[in-house]
């Protein structure tokens, strides 16, 4: 690396983290005055306001990473090279024999890396403190009621619901679970005081622990209900690990899915996106198989911005520097606003989801490839 890629990159990364931690001190402070009251009493059972608060937002500062990198990093490349301007860096490096791109280098290098790193941050970080993004801050404990999001068991064919549920505790309460015609030798449903789920162990797979069953009334006595010469409902009958009035049912779907809803796959990896799309007997919508493509494409979404911004500012030499802002913040805003578009269609199947994925980058990335004379000139 040489002394002029040290230089750039410096002013690059210098913009970029004012700009992330001024965005994230905004952020801070208005969402913790909004909510400070929550954070007050939370702390006197739990230890110190600061404690709870920089925990809390330690991981949504991770969330908001993932979601303004790509634009800061235009606008970081943006800022350092009307800089470079304004001071007549440009010009000295020009008549050096550097050329446009050479200059620029460092930033594109740059610009990239902040999008891997956000990348890994999406797929790898992300996933494993979903419960603590998905954490609301008035329930802090994770000990209030939340609302619960039926869904169907793509295997068994059971529509799991419930009252409300208690994250915590990964409680369901009241919980109803609908059994279909070829399961419903107790009936058309299995009620409860409340189901707990349980990650798979040697006694049994993942599922519901069902405490207080109600219906059906006599749940100890009958058989355990079998699909495919597989256990779906086990009773006590055929469990000494169950108790009285216990039952439990064989489920795939993770409490995370029911309880966080479609905000779950905001914070999903492509593994288990992927994983969600391929369950037997299921019948994901449209909006999973665009969110997955979305995934897939974030990283060429968030150059493609980058290359629309970088050539416009080296269009005119000498503009302000707010001309140059408003004018790269608009193809910036035209660029998501074009892909906010394409993706709702494509989740509406207005538009395949191959489609509503690329069509965005089969727009602007000519359009960019247009532009890039300014690099030569």
């Amino acid at each position: 690396m040489t002394i002029l890629d040290r230089y750039v990159l410096r002013q690059f990364m210098v913009i970029f983290l004012i700009s992330l931690l001024s965005l994230g001190g905004l952020f801070v402070v208005i969402d913790a005055f909004q909510h400070l009251d929550s954070f007050t009493s939370y702390a006197d059972e739990h230890g110190s306001l600061l404690a709870v608060m920089g925990e809390y937002y330690a991981y949504q500062s991770l969330d908001l990473f993932d979601r303004v990198s790509g634009i800061l990093a235009m606008v970081a490349a943006m800022f350092t090279v009307t800089w470079l301007q304004r001071h007549q860096e440009m010009t000295a490096m020009m008549a050096a024999g550097i050329t446009k791109f050479r200059c620029i280098r460092p930033i594109v290098i740059a610009a990239v890396s902040i999008s891997v790193l956000a990348a890994v941050n999406r797929e790898m970080v992300i996933p494993e403190i979903r419960d603590e993004l998905t954490r609301d801050s008035k329930d802090l404990g994770k000990s209030n009621f939340r609302d619960l999001e039926t869904r169907i068991d793509g295997q068994t064919d059971i529509l799991l619901g419930g009252e409300k549920s208690v994250a915590g505790e990964r409680r369901i309460v009241q919980p109803t679970f609908l059994m279909p015609k070829s399961l419903a030798k107790y009936g058309k449903q299995i009620i409860a005081a409340n189901a707990y789920y349980q990650d798979a162990t040697t006694e049994h797979p993942a599922g519901y622990l069902m405490e207080g069953v109600s219906v059906p009334a006599n749940i100890n006595k009958v058989a355990s209900l079998l699909q495919d010469e597989r256990a779906v409902v086990i009773t006590p009958r055929d469990a000494p690990w169950l108790k009285s009035k216990q039952a439990f049912v064989v489920s795939q779907v993770p409490f995370e899915l029911l309880v966080n809803g479609s905000s779950w796959r905001r914070y999903a990896s492509i593994r288990e996106l992927v994983g969600e799309l391929n369950i037997p007997n299921s019948e994901p919508g449209a909006d999973l198989r665009v969110a997955v493509h979305k995934r897939v494409m974030q990283p060429l979404t968030d150059s493609t911005m980058l290359m629309l911004g970088l050539p416009l500012m080296f269009s005119r030499r000498n503009r302000n520097v707010f001309v140059s802002i408003s004018i790269c913040l608009v193809a910036g805003i035209c660029f998501s606003l074009v892909t906010l578009v394409c993706q709702s269609l494509g989740g509406l199947s207005l538009l395949r989801p191959t489609l509503a994925a690329w069509l965005p980058l089969m727009i602007f990335v000519p359009v960019a490839v247009a532009m890039s004379h300014t690099f030569r000139t």
